[in-house]
């Protein structure tokens, strides 16, 4: 397997996430009403799966090791494109978070900024995804050779196992 593919695969479990998002915009644009719990494990997926766990391997991993490497200028265009998309979802899911706890306090006005954080997150993951996967992938796999892209898979690899001790460790750390 080459260094992109754990990538892509986590890439088809953000889709599926994305499809379940947009289900419940159906349900709610109906009910108008949503379940502040949808969005906080909506919000924990986003933010332990989709962003620390797949963009931390991209920004961490790929991204430091293509800076050693000499981009064409278009691949550093590109490169620093999803930097910025990557900040720009978690923007997006801080300011989720709090339209959902305004809406968990009786603000029923909150619904509407809840509404727009999802519809953005629902536009914005598959274009972010098909900009990586036919592009940017592809492209930065010329950068490395067979060994150098092995090696980066191990460090993938070696990322994930320490991901769920790095979540629940915050998470005791944030109670005491």
């Amino acid at each position: 397997m080459q260094a992109r593919g754990p990538l892509m695969i986590e890439h088809r479990l953000i889709e599926r996430m994305i499809v379940q998002i947009q289900d419940m915009l159906v349900q709610v644009e109906q009910t108008q009403k949503i379940d502040p719990l949808f969005v906080d494990i909506a919000v924990d997926f986003i933010r332990t799966y989709a962003d620390r766990t797949h963009h931390g391997k991209e920004e961490d991993i790929l991204f430091r090791d293509l800076n050693n490497k000499g981009l064409s200028e278009v691949d550093r265009g590109i490169m620093n494109e999803l930097i910025e998309e990557h900040v720009f979802g978690r923007k997006t899911t801080k300011a989720l978070v709090e339209a959902n706890t305004r809406y968990r306090n009786g603000d029923a006005s909150a619904l509407g900024d809840i509404l727009s954080c999802l519809h953005t997150l629902v536009g914005f993951y598959p274009k972010h995804i098909e900009k990586e996967d036919k592009v940017f992938f592809p492209a930065s796999r010329a950068y490395f050779s067979e060994a150098e892209d092995q090696t980066m898979l191990a460090e993938f690899m070696d990322f994930n196992q320490k991901m769920i001790h790095e979540k629940y460790k915050s998470v005791v750390e944030e109670l005491e």
